[in-house]
């Protein structure tokens, strides 16, 4: 098991447990059809360890709306 997976500050960066397993779990399927990953040393990675990576290096995270809500408030005002 990766190391990184076991820290608190992976699950706190995304927001729980299971909001880690979805992200993880949706950026798998886009790599394994094909997308590039997000950060330049692959050299002898897994794919589970690039995504972990990826979300550690702030690459993709959850979109949970709120940035969008925020930045249509800020139009109104």
């Amino acid at each position: 098991m990766i190391e990184e997976l076991k820290s608190e500050e992976i699950v706190n960066k995304v927001g729980g447990r299971f909001k880690l397993t979805a992200l993880v779990q949706k950026r798998l399927s886009e790599l394994l059809q094909g997308s590039r990953p997000l950060i330049e040393d692959t050299g002898g990675k897994t794919m589970l360890e690039i995504v972990v990576q990826e979300i550690l290096q702030d690459k993709i995270a959850i979109d949970d709306g709120l940035s969008t809500q925020i930045t249509r408030n800020e139009k109104k005002n």
